[in-house]
């Protein structure tokens, strides 16, 4: 996922990016798990993976 205009010396945060989101997901749907239930979590899991295929879709489509 490394950019190719970037210069050499530059460093790639993709991997720490993807990493933080996931733990702070983890404890969001453990509040929501909380307070809530686990369907709601289950329904916003569903809906964050739509939305990623959906741009992933968008994004190959537009490198093509």
């Amino acid at each position: 996922m490394r950019d190719h205009e970037l210069p050499d010396g530059m460093p790639d945060f993709f991997t720490a990016a993807i990493t933080f989101a996931g733990i702070n997901l983890m404890w969001i749907f453990f509040v929501i798990w909380v307070m809530y239930g686990m369907v709601p979590v289950l329904v916003l899991a569903v809906l964050i993976n739509h939305f990623i295929t959906r741009l992933e879709i968008r994004l190959n489509s537009q490198k093509a």
